[in-house]
């Protein structure tokens, strides 16, 4: 679930409301439906035919919906949780690295911007552990405009590997996925570096 950009720029983790909501409330479940979806999406969009391509997508689409629904719930409900913040991110990025790795696979998304996007991902995505005891970052409007870049040139990228490949509508589909491509792998690691800056400022902050 989405954090509201308007958060302080970190917030402790035993801070007061975020650990008296339940684990298992209706955001987190959605959560976790969105990581049950991720093997199903790859197994579809694996498989060579126009119909399961296009079911992968639907899955995508729908698991990425999940991430816009739980963070609206949790908010409105006053049940955000520090679980769901950790969770959340996660399953963000189980599911858009998984569909970078498959797409890549097939020959769709080039290499070095799969990796270099996993490697911000993970690294951040450690960096929220190893800070979870310390404090707990807010997500930034950049870091929700890198997921919202990756969920649409990802998207478009699965269309081409079905059918619009060699055709007019697939030669100009294919170039402004690219450049979304390109613009969402900046922003990723641009969001990574500000992250790394504001977990190095809270750190510094509590030594002092």
């Amino acid at each position: 679930m989405s954090s509201n950009s308007e958060s302080p720029a970190h917030q402790p983790a035993s801070a007061e409301g975020q650990s008296i909501a339940p684990v298992w409330n209706l955001p987190n479940v959605l959560t976790m439906l969105r990581i049950a979806l991720v093997p199903v999406f790859v197994v579809l969009l694996w498989q060579d035919s126009t119909a399961t391509a296009l079911a992968a997508l639907a899955v995508f689409l729908i698991a990425a919906a999940t991430d816009k629904l739980d963070g609206t719930i949790a908010r409105r409900r006053g049940i955000v949780t520090n679980f769901g913040k950790i969770a959340d991110p996660f399953a963000d990025k189980l599911l858009t690295g998984a569909a970078m790795v498959v797409l890549s696979v097939l020959g769709v998304m080039p290499w070095w911007a799969t990796i270099l996007i996993l490697i911000r991902e993970i690294g951040i995505t450690v960096l929220r552990f190893v800070m979870v005891r310390r404090s707990v970052i807010a997500a930034s409007n950049g870091g929700k405009l890198k997921t919202v870049l990756q969920i649409v040139f990802l998207s478009m990228m699965m269309l081409p590997a079905v059918d619009l490949v060699g055709s007019p509508l697939g030669d100009w589909w294919e170039t402004t996925a690219y450049v979304i491509m390109l613009l969402a792998t900046a922003v990723t690691v641009v969001t990574g570096l500000d992250y790394c800056w504001r977990a190095w400022r809270i750190t510094r902050d509590q030594k002092q």
